[in-house]
């Protein structure tokens, strides 16, 4: 395996696709991990406190604490250039990792449960414990997904992206593996079996990327530094990690805020009702971008690949919309949304009658993607987090106004808003990336 190609033996455009293609798949294989395990408790005892406590309070802390560990796979694939660099982002990821663990263990086995879910939550009684339950069993979770993404930065930054979409595909079996030996037990808890088989799946999963970078790092071990490039420093890794740490958690408030709106909005019981079950079929199609955004990183900097990639972007944006836009006009949007979400006839209806409105958010991610990895790749990251934030004051100020006109329903609205945030979002990334595109244009 060679670390250092002067050019590539095989044309741009399929070494792009061979990068990209093992990401794309592992964020749609984890796309199905929330609809498996919803699934399986809503066919075991007491589906609905279950599956509340999951949906309600275990999924959405378990997130918001790993959030701030969330971006170390685009710092790994950015920075992770020599043995010296490998060991000092390692060091950190095992810092923040532990810091994050303790405060997940904390937050599950402490009062501090206590007055989060009731006096902050107000989450219904009958939640609180098997929702306490279900926190403790996903103490792992933090911990595995942060030894999972620093490695895959690894991975991608010298083209072995294909252990990635393995990896998910492992995750994946000892999932289903967790979620069937709980589903055989004697009266199992819908709540413990989804958490611990969540666990399970992780941790495997963290378990193999692991094994799967070491001959990476066997080779990094023996290969000479180059005492031309940076060296690491602290406070310059500081001032690029912290916007990239900071933008998940920004990111999170957009949700409170639609919650809120829809609320407040014209038929909002129909559409809370049908958000998750459009928003579950549009993330299939951003994921494709998703995935894109590291690939960027990792092969931007190498000679002659920026009008490749630019082109292989505009190309993916888009057949990501072209695609959404075909399952809009055909029978697929009724089977998706009848058949396989089950679905009535009217609230299939809304869905279908709503969905035009994100055609256009498939290939927007895919451009987000693009800018956002010039700007990881160019270190400033600030940028990225700026655009947040605009995303969530402009998807605010949309979803103001619709409830202050109060004449627009609710899902209609969050898309409009949705859309009107992406996009001001890839104004300002654009913005951020003149420099870069001036010089390589």
């Amino acid at each position: 395996m060679s670390f250092h190609k002067d050019a590539p033996s095989q044309p741009y455009g399929k070494l792009i696709t061979q990068a990209w293609l093992p990401l794309a798949a592992s964020w749609l294989l984890m796309g199905l991990e929330r609809p498996i395990v919803s699934a399986l408790m809503a066919r075991l005892e007491d589906p609905a406190i279950n599956l509340a406590a999951y949906a309600s309070v275990v999924f959405p802390l378990s997130v918001l604490i790993e959030s701030p560990i969330i971006m170390i796979l685009a710092a790994s694939t950015a920075l992770s250039k020599d043995w010296t660099w490998y060991c000092f982002l390692r060091n950190i990821m095992v810092g923040i990792a532990t810091a994050l663990t303790l405060l997940h263990a904390i937050v599950a086995f402490t009062p501090l449960f206590d007055f989060i879910v009731l006096t902050v939550l107000k989450i219904p009684d009958a939640v609180v414990e098997p929702a306490r339950l279900g926190m403790m069993l996903m103490t792992p979770w933090t911990a595995s997904i942060a030894i999972r993404r620093f490695q895959q930065g690894v991975l991608i930054r010298f083209e072995r992206s294909e252990w990635i979409g393995i990896g998910t595909l492992i995750r994946l079996t000892a999932l289903c593996a967790g979620l069937s030996l709980g589903f055989r037990a004697e009266s199992p808890s819908g709540i413990v079996v989804a958490t611990f088989a969540i666990s399970l799946g992780v941790l495997s999963e963290a378990i193999f990327i692991r094994i799967g970078v070491q001959p990476i790092l066997n080779q990094l071990k023996h290969t000479p530094v180059n005492n031309t490039m940076d060296h690491p420093q602290f406070r310059k890794f500081l001032q690029f990690y912290i916007p990239l740490a900071t933008t998940p958690l920004l990111s999170m408030l957009a949700l409170p805020i639609t919650s809120a709106a829809l609320s407040r909005l014209p038929l909002p019981i129909y559409s809370f009702a049908v958000w998750p079950i459009l928003g579950g079929l549009v993330f299939l199609f951003n994921s494709i971008g998703l995935a894109y955004q590291e690939v960027v990183v990792a092969l931007i900097e190498k000679p002659n690949y920026f009008h490749p990639l630019r082109r292989f972007t505009i190309q993916l944006a888009v057949a990501n919309s072209a695609i959404l836009f075909l399952v809009t006009i055909s029978p697929l949007s009724e089977f998706w949304f009848v058949t396989v979400s089950g679905l009535s006839q009217n609230l299939s209806e809304l869905d279908q009658s709503a969905l035009p409105l994100a055609i256009l958010l498939p290939g927007l991610n895919v451009i987000q993607s693009w800018y956002q990895g010039i700007l990881v790749h160019s270190h400033e990251t600030r940028g990225i987090i700026e655009a947040m934030a605009l995303y969530v004051l402009v998807s605010a100020i949309i979803l103001g106004g619709g409830i202050y006109f109060g004449t627009v329903t609710g899902i209609y609205m969050g898309y409009i808003a949705s859309l009107s945030g992406f996009t001001a979002q890839i104004i300002w990334l654009r913005f951020r990336c003149r420099r870069f595109l001036k010089f390589k244009i």
